[in-house]
């Protein structure tokens, strides 16, 4: 017998908010298949207001209830059944996030889960990464967002540290990353990938899912650290606007394309790995399967 259920993650992060609505599929006597239905991603720069203001403001709380109510639409047309909303960096750090998310509440009736680094990363790690990985190699799974991004090694399949740090593309942009941030995560990966003879890279998050599609790679191949050095430079050789104009990217994804490659190379660089993998997978993908296991609260539509 086959049952079909949609549930539905909703990940706010420091650069864009996101609604992912996917089919839980069920068969007696086969694994639990977990199909993509349907991706919404609005360009909602909450980091750029919190990471210079520390607060959300009036114009962007507005742009959340929007959306949200909008969703919560959608999320009822698709008959989902069980939803999690989860906030990451800036609505954590914004003086008015608990503020905006009781409003959020009442008006639209989400429920906002504000979570913390570590937390993120682990909901990360929660995804169907196995499928994608060598069980007999060693990963260093990187997550960037907008203001904070999350590293996870991974050892013979199994997850064995992470950490979160205040590095990201929206901080980045806007030029408050310390030199003391960036000498602590080279610092931590250089400690972690010293124990391994060899490491490759995961990366996730929506910049290097773009670089991956325009490389036009096969799903499962890796990019070469030498690929992803050549393509940086050809990025910085265009202003914003021929990046928009002549390379096709979105003008929310022009400007923070080039300090999310940045924190890919690092990390590469770092760990010595000399190709990284792109599944395609991050924090929504980590909420659905977080929801459906029951290794974190969930509300039902």
């Amino acid at each position: 017998m086959l049952t079909i259920k949609k549930y539905a993650a909703i990940d706010i992060g420091s650069n864009a908010v996101r609604l992912l609505i996917s089919n839980i599929i069920e068969q007696k006597g086969k694994p639990v298949q977990f199909k993509k239905n349907s991706l919404v991603r609005v360009p909602i720069r909450l980091g750029t207001d919190v990471f210079l203001r520390d607060k959300i403001s009036k114009e962007n709380t507005q742009r959340i209830l929007d959306t949200m109510l909008a969703f919560r639409l959608l999320m009822k047309s698709h008959k989902v059944v069980k939803y999690k909303a989860c906030a990451t960096s800036a609505m954590r750090e914004s003086v008015n996030g608990q503020q905006v998310a009781d409003l959020v509440k009442a008006q639209s009736g989400i429920s906002i889960d504000i979570i913390g680094g570590e937390e993120e990363a682990a909901i990360i790690a929660a995804t169907d990464l196995h499928t994608y990985i060598d069980n007999s190699k060693t990963y260093l799974y990187v997550d960037v967002g907008g203001g904070s991004t999350e590293f996870t090694v991974i050892h013979q399949g199994t997850s064995v540290t992470s950490k979160s740090f205040k590095i990201g593309t929206v901080r980045l942009l806007n030029d408050i990353v310390k030199k003391e941030a960036w000498q602590e995560l080279e610092q931590w990966i250089h400690t972690n990938a010293e124990l391994y003879d060899k490491i490759e890279v995961i990366g996730s998050g929506g910049n290097i899912n773009k670089i991956f599609k325009i490389s036009g790679k096969a799903l499962g191949k890796p990019l070469t650290y030498f690929y992803l050095t050549s393509y940086y430079h050809i990025l910085q050789s265009y202003s914003y606007e021929e990046r928009i104009t002549e390379l096709d990217l979105n003008q929310d994804r022009a400007d923070v394309i080039i300090p999310a490659m940045r924190i890919y190379l690092s990390a590469m660089k770092w760990s010595g790995a000399k190709n990284i993998y792109v599944p395609k997978i991050g924090l929504a993908d980590g909420i659905i399967k977080s929801v459906y296991f029951n290794t974190v609260s969930s509300n039902t539509q």
